[in-house]
């Protein structure tokens, strides 16, 4: 067996709940959250008390200590707030992406089993449609209300002055839904533990210095704004100014405004700031390090952002199942095309996934990662859990890859089914389940198709119901718009006789890669 071993001395494993490692870092006096569009500030006291009297308002109204809240919303300053208050109340919180529709929140909120709901009024038709024949008792609402809905300022009662008690390493605080290496979205169960020892592997090579900002659009429902982004940071002592959804303009004028060391962002967002000419109009120079994450950036778009702006172009890995991070790109220690090294307390090995053998040192092989970072587990499903996380606690990541002599991670090729559409999961089989609902529809199957701007766009074969007129991409379009998150949506469609598939049922993908790649 082949194990390699991170170059950074290991970190200590804490008793601190999250909270209290995030509450480490805080400046009572210093501006620590600033909301992007609007200039509303918060500073360190306001986020504190905040939280705190939060958790004695939810733990007043029986959802503290042992209860799920599901928060719905886009990045703001409050949704910091509303996590860590469910967190130091010893509650779980289960993020959901604002996007969803009501047939995709209602099947999180019926499987992670939530008590109470944490939206914003524009979500609140989505919200309420959502919450049918689910165990939702309130919908809550950041700022005014809709009749029937409880404000959250409501909910604000007697600051809970110390942190719920909890076992950190078993205790679930963070439940986002990932589809892992393949199928339908799992909750990840991340333990306090998880999330604290994560901030400390990170910190040591990412060196985030205290009162350094960052500006936030990587949303926070997704591991890595939660997690890199805003518990790191936060944790760190420096601060973020956040972004509801991105739009390129508003975010060059912040980094400029702000005088942002570090860039946090994903491929799509590395092309533009490569290519496109709004980038000519700020003057970016402070910029020091932007690092891509969420899907491999090409070696050639890295080094032309890198280029243009003056600073190094790094690249992380991780996954939802690793807290997230399980590489890192230190600071003007960069390769082209390489992920970057492992981090503290962290191992790895690159497998053959057929045999199961450990490959020999510079083969591609599937990525197995072992640390104190990698997940409890999935909820309600022991057989993904046990498929995901083999003997001796090792991670199969479902990527290929291997490592070089300088111990640099270099991501080849996919093992799971997942499309990366600008940086977001789509699960070919999620998909797959919605189109063969359609009456016109007999069967499908879908692959991802290569994209210089997305990366991949999702592509369906679908087979015609007999009788039934062929559907059109349109017509299909229009069908899962009301179903399906948008970048969950079909780009490309073929209509075929029939789906390729083994004779234990399991669909081709490669056949019909090997199809489009023919042309």
């Amino acid at each position: 067996m082949t194990i390699y071993k991170s170059r950074f001395p290991d970190v200590a494993l804490s008793d601190k709940t999250i909270t209290q490692r995030v509450f480490e870092g805080i400046d009572p006096e210093a501006t620590i959250l600033i909301d992007g569009p609007t200039g509303r500030a918060m500073t360190g006291a306001q986020f504190v008390g905040g939280v705190k009297s939060l958790a004695g308002g939810l733990t007043a109204r029986g959802y503290g200590a042992g209860k799920v809240v599901a928060l719905m919303a886009p990045n703001i300053p409050e949704y910091c707030v509303v996590f860590h208050a469910s967190a130091w109340a010893g509650g779980t919180v289960t993020t959901i992406n604002p996007t969803y529709t009501a047939h995709e929140v209602n099947h999180q909120l019926t499987d992670a089993a939530a008590d109470v709901l944490v939206t914003i009024a524009m979500f609140a038709d989505t919200a309420r449609a959502a919450i049918k024949g689910t165990g939702i008792k309130e919908i809550v609402i950041i700022g005014d209300a809709p009749e029937g809905m409880v404000p959250l300022a409501e909910l604000m009662g007697a600051p809970m002055a110390e942190q719920a008690p909890v076992d950190v390493a078993e205790h679930v605080v963070a439940l986002p839904y990932s589809s892992g290496t393949t199928g339908l979205p799992k909750g990840v169960m991340l333990t306090h533990q998880n999330l604290v020892v994560n901030i400390d592997q990170s910190l040591a090579p990412a060196d985030v210095q205290p009162g350094e900002l960052t500006v936030a659009f990587l949303p926070f429902f997704h591991i890595y704004g939660l997690e890199v982004l805003m518990n790191i940071y936060l944790a760190a002592g420096g601060g973020l100014v956040t972004m509801p959804r991105f739009d390129l303009e508003m975010y060059l004028k912040l980094v400029e405004q702000y005088k942002t060391p570090r860039l946090w962002i994903v491929p799509p967002v590395a092309l533009a700031l490569a290519k496109h000419p709004l980038v000519d109009q700020f003057d970016l120079g402070h910029v020091e390090q932007v690092n891509s994450a969420a899907a491999p950036l090409g070696a050639d778009v890295a080094q032309a952002m890198g280029d243009r702006l003056g600073t190094n172009a790094t690249q992380g890995y991780g996954m939802t199942e690793l807290s997230p991070v399980s590489h890192i790109s230190p600071q003007g220690q960069c390769k082209p095309g390489a992920s970057g090294v492992s981090i503290s307390n962290t191992e790895c090995r690159i497998v053959n996934p057929e045999t199961l053998e450990d490959v020999k040192p510079g083969e591609d092989g599937e990525l197995w990662v072992r640390g104190p970072q990698v997940m409890k587990g999935y909820l309600n499903n022991d057989k993904a859990t046990s498929e995901t996380i083999v003997e001796g606690g090792w991670l199969r990541t479902g990527d290929i890859a291997h490592f070089d002599a300088d111990g640099y991670l270099f991501i080849t090729d996919r093992l799971k089914e997942l499309i990366k559409y600008k940086g977001f999961q789509v699960a070919p089989a999620e998909l797959e389940a919605e189109l063969v609902t359609h009456p016109a529809i007999a069967d499908a199957a879908v692959i991802g198709v290569p994209d210089d701007d997305a990366g991949e766009l999702p592509m369906a074969f679908v087979v015609a119901a007999p009788g039934a007129e062929p559907p059109t991409l349109d017509v299909v379009k229009d069908y899962l718009e009301t179903r399906l998150a948008h970048y969950k949506q079909v780009r490309l469609m073929e209509v075929v006789d029939e789906v390729p598939k083994s004779a234990s049922g399991k669909i081709l993908r490669r056949l019909l890669r090997d199809r489009v790649a023919a042309g």
